[in-house]
């Protein structure tokens, strides 16, 4: 009889299913994924029914997926064009949505002889270099801003992205609105045609270029450069001060946003304010408004509500600054939508 009971229990034991998972999938932008993975895993912790396959792939691509419906969010550091919403709305019947999660910020990082401290740049040193213009390293519009930096006469190698990239899109804009050069010659976007340089793929490619090579410059998310200990310099904003990429600089170039548009589209690359870093954004979700799943979309929608209220207190661990208390009660309002 004993033996009977145990394999009745036995038997039942065996039976019990397992927890049903369900996998959300998203696709996009590297510039966030150090952040994005961090909350990806503690909220699986949470709710182990829940798993993330995120794909830091770049900005052009996670527009490209979620318009295409392949995902179910895309994620992007450069906001979706008129055109492209229009067309995600065509092709899915459903409005794309951007969710701001957190700020960050674009360093110029280098690799040069010699030199291992902090570097001044101008913007028109940094549109000079990228513009093809500015071709060594002891060009006076380098060593001007850096009296006492002993700089080599080596060639300046260009590093950029070689796909479509939110942190290109944040760059370029930079670029954009202190080089009247470049913005006629070249313009903003996820994909620009460069004057000069070397691809590498995603901000993981360009920070690995940086490191093996010499003389090269490159700009990358500052999580990057961090994590790859790889020098990166301080960047002259629009009241004429020299400031380091930092949690407060990022922060006071938010501040700098007095009306936060109504989908939240916003630019605040050399934004007014002497602490202000001009090289700062924010990052984006691209979350469909009706999912095709119901049940996925309030998985997502309980995500964004967690984002907002928890995750957002370990952006510093990783060198990211918070949504501002007042765009966070704006994107908690928006989270309502999303089905």
């Amino acid at each position: 009889m004993t033996r009977r009971i145990a394999l009745l229990i036995l038997c039942v034991a065996v039976t019990v299913p397992a927890i049903a998972q369900t996998t959300l999938n998203g696709a996009g932008a590297t510039f966030p994924y150090p952040m994005y993975s961090k909350w990806f895993s503690d909220y699986n912790k949470l709710h182990p029914d829940i798993q993330f396959n995120y794909q830091s792939i770049g900005s052009g691509g996670g527009i490209r997926q979620v318009i295409a419906g392949t995902v179910d969010f895309g994620a992007s550091d450069g906001p979706m064009s008129d055109e492209q919403i229009s067309q995600a709305q065509s092709q899915r019947k459903t409005k794309i949505l951007h969710v701001p999660t957190v700020l960050g910020a674009v360093v110029p990082a280098y690799n040069i002889k010699g030199v291992t401290g902090e570097i001044k740049f101008t913007p028109q040193a940094l549109s000079g270099i990228f513009l093809g213009k500015i071709t060594t390293w002891n060009d006076p519009a380098i060593t001007g801003p850096n009296p006492g930096v002993k700089f080599p006469g080596d060639p300046i190698i260009v590093i950029h992205r070689s796909d479509g990239s939110g942190t290109t899109f944040i760059f370029t804009d930079y670029l954009s609105k202190v080089s009247s050069d470049w913005q006629s010659n070249v313009s903003k976007g996820t994909s620009v045609k460069w004057p000069v340089g070397l691809g590498g793929k995603g901000n993981e490619g360009v920070a690995g270029m940086i490191r093996q090579m010499q003389g090269s410059i490159g700009y990358i998310e500052l999580i990057y450069a961090v994590q790859n200990n790889i020098p990166y310099g301080v960047v002259q904003n629009s009241s004429g001060n020299f400031v380091k990429a930092s949690l407060d600089s990022v922060t006071a170039a938010a501040a700098s946003v007095k009306t936060m548009p109504t989908d939240f589209r916003v630019s605040i690359t050399n934004a007014p304010g002497k602490d202000a870093y001009p090289i700062s954004s924010f990052t984006w979700l691209l979350i469909p408004e009706q999912s095709k799943d119901a049940a996925k979309g309030k998985m997502i929608a309980d995500f964004l509500n967690w984002m907002v209220d928890d995750g957002q207190k370990l952006t510093a661990q990783l060198t990211y600054a918070p949504l501002p208390d007042s765009v966070a009660q704006k994107v908690k309002a928006e989270i309502k939508q999303v089905h």
